[in-house]
Formats: C-alpha cells, sequence, structure tokens
C-alpha cells in the first residue's frame, strides 16, 4: 500500500510539497506569494477529488455487504470503515478549521471587493499562531492529532503494513537530509510554520489533508478486499482455441471453438497438475508430459486422465479453487519397413532397413534393439541389421518407447558360383566335351562368382574371390606337370610345352574367400570342386 506504485494524483502533490518546502526557504516576493495561492488551490481540489473517491469506495462496500447476505464478519468491516470515515472527516475538519485561523488572524481575512486574502506576506503572526512563545501554539496540538490519527489508523491496517508518521521533525525527514544544520534542529511546528507566508501556511495544511486522504483511502481500500467489494480486473486478453481433436485424417472434419481468455496480471494464481504444481507464466501454466503407451484397445487408442487445480486469491482474501478433468487419447505409433513383407536377412551380413512411423513424422527418433544381431542405427530411420543366429527379432523404440518387434528368419549366404576360364573365355560344358586345342592353352583363370539375388541386396558382403587352385596336366592317369596353390589369371606356358592332343588340363579348387562389409575376410567351404579341360 504505501509502500507500492503511487497514483498520477499522489506524484503530483508531491511535487507541489517539494517545491513548497524549497520555496518556504526563500525571501519570497509578492507574485511568487501569488503561486503559493494557486498551489493551495489545487491541492484542495485534488484533496476533493480523494474525498469524493473514498465516499465511492465505502458505497461500494455497503453494497458488497448488502449482497453477502450481511454477514456479521462483513458488517464488522463495514463499521470499521465508516470509523475511518469519521476520524478522518474530523482531521481534515480540524485542519480546515485553522486555515481559518490563519486567513483571519494572520492575513487579515478577506477583502470584501478582491475575496482575496489581505495581507498575504505576513510571517510573523503566523508562527505566533503555530509555534507561538515558549512553543505552545497549535503546531504542537495539530501534531499530537497526526500522531494519534496515524496510531488509530495503524489498528484497521494488515500486520504488514506500518504507516508513515505525518508529523516529522526536521531531523526525522529524510527530504531534510541535505540541509544545514540549523534547519536540521527545527520542530515540526518550526519546520512548517516559521518564517512561513500566509498562502505557504495554508498549502502546507492542505498538503497534511492530502497526506490523510491518501492514507484513508489505503486503508479503505484493504477493508474493502476483504469483503469482494473490489473485483479482481481482468487487464490481460488473449485468444483461446479449443480443437475437437489435434489430429485428424484426410477426409475428417476439423472443427475447433475459438473463445477469449483473459487473466489479471495483479493476481498469480497456484496451478497443479494431479498435485503438482506448475510454473506460472502470463497468469498461465504450461502441462507437458512424455505419453506413455499401456493396454491400447483394437483400434490402437489409449486413454489418458488428468486433474487440473487452479488456486487464486479472492478479494476478501480467502483462496478460490477450480478442478477441471481433462482426458486424452493416446494413438499407438505405427513403424513400418521400407519393404512390403518382412525381408530374410542373410548370416553375418550387412542388412540394410529402412524404418519410418508416419504417425510420428519429425518427432521420430528411433532406436534399435532386440536379439539375435547387431543393431547399428544410423540417420533418418535407417538400421544395419547383422545376424549372428537363425532367428532375429528387431525392436524399434521411439525415445525409449517400444513401438513394434519385428521377427526375421535368417539365410546363411549362397556359395558362389564357380567359373573357369582359358585365355579369358568362360570353360562351359560345350568346351568340357569338344576339348581345346593342346597349343592354344596360355592364360588359366578360376573366379567366384556371387549368387545374383544376394548380390543385389548386399553387395558389400558379395565379393569373393578363388585364392587357391591348382593346375594338373595329365595324360591318361598319367601326371605330366602341375601348378599348385595359384590364383588369379595364372600363364600356363610352362604346362602348354609338354601338352599334346589326348591330354587334359585338370583344375582343382583348394580355398574360397568371402569380403564382407567390415573388410574383414572369411573361408567359403565349397566342398571338392573341379574342373576338367580335354584337350586336341
Amino acid at each position: 500500500m504505501a509502500a507500492g506504485k503511487e497514483s498520477p494524483r499522489q506524484k503530483m502533490i508531491n511535487m507541489m510539497y517539494l517545491v513548497l518546502t524549497a520555496m518556504l526557504a526563500l525571501q519570497v516576493s509578492n507574485a511568487i506569494l501569488q503561486k503559493f495561492v494557486l498551489l493551495n488551490n489545487s491541492l484542495e481540489q485534488a484533496n476533493k477529488a480523494a474525498d469524493d473517491s473514498n465516499n465511492r469506495t465505502l458505497a461500494s462496500m455497503k453494497d458488497a455487504v448488502e449482497k453477502a447476505g450481511n454477514k456479521p464478519e462483513y458488517v464488522q468491516l463495514y463499521n470499521k470503515a465508516g470509523d475511518v470515515r469519521k476520524r478522518t472527516s474530523e482531521l481534515v475538519s480540524y485542519l480546515e478549521s485553522l486555515k481559518g485561523v490563519v486567513i483571519n488572524e494572520a492575513g487579515g481575512g478577506i477583502d470584501p471587493e478582491t475575496q482575496q486574502i489581505k495581507n498575504i506576506s505576513e510571517e510573523e503572526k503566523v508562527a505566533n499562531i503555530f509555534v507561538g512563545p515558549a512553543k505552545r501554539g497549535k503546531g504542537y496540538e495539530l501534531k499530537a492529532k497526526l500522531d494519534e490519527y496515524v496510531k488509530e489508523l495503524q489498528k484497521y491496517a494488515p500486520s504488514t503494513l506500518k504507516l508513515p508518521s505525518l508529523a516529522l521533525d526536521a531531523k526525522e525527514d529524510p527530504a531534510m537530509n541535505n540541509t544545514d544544520a540549523i534547519t536540521k534542529s527545527k520542530d515540526f511546528a518550526e519546520l512548517m510554520f516559521a518564517q512561513t507566508p500566509v498562502p505557504a501556511a495554508l498549502a502546507s495544511l492542505s498538503q497534511k489533508q492530502s497526506e490523510i486522504r491518501r492514507l484513508e483511502s489505503e486503508i479503505l481500500e484493504y477493508l474493502a478486499q476483504q469483503v469482494g467489494a473490489k473485483e479482481i480486473k481482468f487487464d490481460k486478453i488473449f485468444a483461446v482455441v479449443i480443437p475437437d481433436a489435434r489430429t485428424v485424417v484426410a477426409g475428417q472434419t476439423y472443427k475447433a471453438d475459438i473463445a477469449i481468455g483473459a487473466y489479471s496480471s495483479a493476481i498469480t494464481p497456484s496451478i497443479s497438475i494431479n498435485g503438482s504444481a506448475l510454473a506460472v507464466k502470463d497468469g498461465k501454466g504450461s502441462y507437458e508430459v512424455r505419453t506413455q503407451g499401456g493396454e491400447y484397445d483394437k483400434n490402437g487408442q489409449l486413454k489418458r486422465s488428468y486433474t487440473a487445480t487452479v488456486s487464486y486469491p479472492k478479494p476478501d482474501g480467502t483462496r478460490e479453487t477450480v478442478t477441471q478433468e481433462e482426458t486424452y487419447t493416446v494413438l499407438k505409433p505405427s513403424v513400418q519397413l521400407a519393404s512390403s513383407s518382412l525381408p530374410a536377412l542373410y548370416f553375418r551380413c550387412a542388412n540394410r532397413l529402412q524404418t519410418t512411423s508416419p504417425g510420428l513424422g519429425s518427432l521420430f527418433n528411433p532406436s534399435y534393439s532386440g536379439s539375435g544381431a547387431d543393431f547399428i542405427p544410423g540417420a533418418g530411420g535407417k538400421v544395419t541389421v547383422v545376424p549372428n543366429a537363425s532367428k532375429v527379432s528387431l525392436e524399434v523404440r521411439n525415445e525409449g518407447i517400444l513401438l513394434e518387434s519385428f521377427p526375421f528368419n535368417v539365410r546363411r549366404v549362397p556359395k558362389p558360383n564357380i567359373v573357369a576360364s582359358v585365355n579369358n573365355a568362360r570353360v562351359d560344358e560345350n568346351v568340357k566335351k569338344r576339348g581345346l586345342a593342346a597349343s592354344s592353352v596360355r592364360v588359366i583363370n578360376v573366379s567366384a562368382i556371387a549368387d545374383e539375388d544376394f548380390k543385389n541386396n548386399n553387395p558389400e558382403d558379395a565379393i569373393f574371390r578363388v585364392s587357391s587352385f591348382d593346375i594338373f596336366l595329365a595324360s591318361g592317369i598319367r601326371p605330366k606337370g602341375s601348378m599348385k596353390g595359384v590364383s588369379g589369371s595364372v600363364n600356363v606356358g610352362q604346362l602348354a610345352q609338354q601338352a599334346e592332343a589326348g591330354d587334359r588340363y585338370l583344375i582343382v579348387v583348394n580355398k574360397v574367400e568371402r569380403k564382407n562389409f567390415k573388410g574383414e575376410i572369411e573361408e567359403v567351404n565349397i566342398g571338392e570342386f573341379t574342373v576338367e579341360i580335354p584337350l586336341r
């Protein structure tokens, strides 16, 4: 209250008082004295407005008490407000009588023709009236009445409010801190009325009336709030959109109610969800929770609910609490693989899969786990599955919540086709039947060709090579020469020199290797494999 934000009217009055205090220290001219007359008139008008405002507050209290059924506790508060008004009126009237004394005894009364105070520059008589011989003037009586008034009003004020004194001596007044020692030694009466011309004395008395009205207003406001005479002012407006549903399917109707929302910047409500408090900003609390799955119904839906509680202080000092039960639906998110059917995976190979979740959209941030394989996550919903067992279960989670589990069968890597070539021409069935001219064979190569489907699906794992094979030149059952443990394209010139029609080349594969997606080499068991090429 007293320490709160001052109204523009009160700021104006305070400024007038500062001007008054400063000018009292000067030897002022008649023109300046006239300004004091105008200043006093302005203060009196402001005081009249304050009196009217306080009167309306009392009337609103009476109306609120009657509407509340004249509750005894409310009637008692209203009676206290009436007592405050009575005491204030008595003190203001007393100050008004002092103004009459100043005008008549110090100022010589009012000139009938000009309607102005006859002697506005008189100072000594003002001092005699308020300070007087032996400091027994009316200023000391005024100080006692002001102190008593503040003491009485303090009884009606809240315990947290300490009302300020209205009659400070110079040494107690912070405004006098920077004045000279003589000024600081003055008591209230001397500070207000010594060396003070008539219009300045009148303005000083009007200023005290203003301070009295201000204290009265604060106490009345406090009492009025306790009977609800002052309603909460909703001064902040915002738009509220309440849709029927947050998610709709194409072809459905989207519907929402639009309304005005409002809150009071003067109060801060307490908001909680299921008993847990929320932070409040601009009159609103924001509730955010990571939705949990559970037992979905046949449509993939799960109902969740929570209780929102809002509590706010009412003007009468009590608190109003309202609760609202809210229900929302959690949809079971779906996960899709790029393939319409679950593909078989290849053992110890990089099986690249693409997962998507149309329901989650941009919120899809999956993690992968499961059994029977190593799972290597990639960007954009990609995952590499490297099986190490005959069955694989892939579990897809989003932010730790299990969305789907996919079972897979695991295949062994298909054995490659072993192809022998002579002079870069493949040895086919026709060659095996007809044979080759003995003098034509110069270069022999044996390669391993990956299964076409496997190569298309797992190109990084479909790199085979025959790393070791033997070449024999034989005539009947008698060997004529050999080249053992060779690989790649082998020049057989040393054998060809011995080759004759009727002989044959015999190729025996010893070792086949595969390089996987990690660059690791592993041996492929293809069993016994030989190729026989007759010579003519």
